[in-house]
């Protein structure tokens, strides 16, 4: 019965568009959105980079970006605690428990999901392709692009997991940003901490945000992976 009248009052703060709510769900999409930008700039250029590139142990490279997918987001909130502390060597920068820590934290956190994708979207294209781009005189760069807007859907789907991967996180956004009501707190953090207070409406109301945006990332997965 209670857990019934948690999820009633929890459903009434979403359709009163109550202002905590919509607070903690607007900073979590502003941080994970700039996070899977910014990451995209510099993955698919390098993964690009990477493709294309002949080079010794680049079979373990690949190998080794593919074994980071599934590292926990407690070991990348350690490492970037560790690096933005006072006595880290970023520390001067006073980042540490800001919104823009927990960026660069999901940044890094998605960077491999970024990259294995992107050079596994690339690998599946017809070798016929860059070829016919260079025997037409293309620049290595104009091949890329080219084999790029080929797999074009492909890397759409890399960007949406890495995405997916970076707002459902919790460890990293705790661990770096703090949990700071009205500063630094996610939906995931949110969740965590009304939880153990026993905040079951507050709690709940997340939830339903969290698993319908991971609905919505899911719904536009499956559509960009049938075309």
């Amino acid at each position: 019965m209670e857990l019934w009248h948690g999820l009633i009052k929890a459903i009434e703060l979403i359709i009163s568009l109550d202002p905590e709510v919509m607070e903690i769900a607007g900073r979590s999409l502003q941080i994970s959105v700039a996070a899977t930008v910014l990451a995209s700039l510099i993955c698919l250029p390098l993964a690009s980079l990477i493709y294309f590139s002949h080079f010794p142990g680049k079979r373990a490279l690949i190998n080794l970006i593919q074994t980071f997918f599934s590292i926990p987001t407690v070991a990348i909130g350690l490492f970037v605690f560790i690096l933005f502390s006072r006595a880290g060597p970023m520390g001067g920068l006073n980042l540490l428990f800001t919104p823009t820590v927990m960026v660069i934290g999901q940044m890094i956190l998605i960077t491999p999901i970024l990259l294995g994708l992107t050079i596994s979207a690339l690998s599946g294209i017809d070798k016929a392709i860059p070829d016919t781009a260079r025997s037409l005189g293309a620049s290595q760069l104009q091949t890329a692009t080219v084999v790029l807007r080929e797999a074009r859907f492909a890397v759409v789907a890399a960007v949406i997991m890495g995405f997916g991967r970076a707002i459902s996180e919790v460890g990293v956004a705790l661990m770096v940003g703090g949990n700071i009501k009205g500063f630094t707190r996610v939906i995931t953090t949110a969740i965590s901490l009304e939880t153990s207070k026993g905040d079951l409406e507050l709690s709940i109301a997340l939830g339903i945000i969290l698993i319908t945006i991971a609905l919505l990332v899911n719904l536009v997965l499956n559509r960009i992976q049938q075309r």
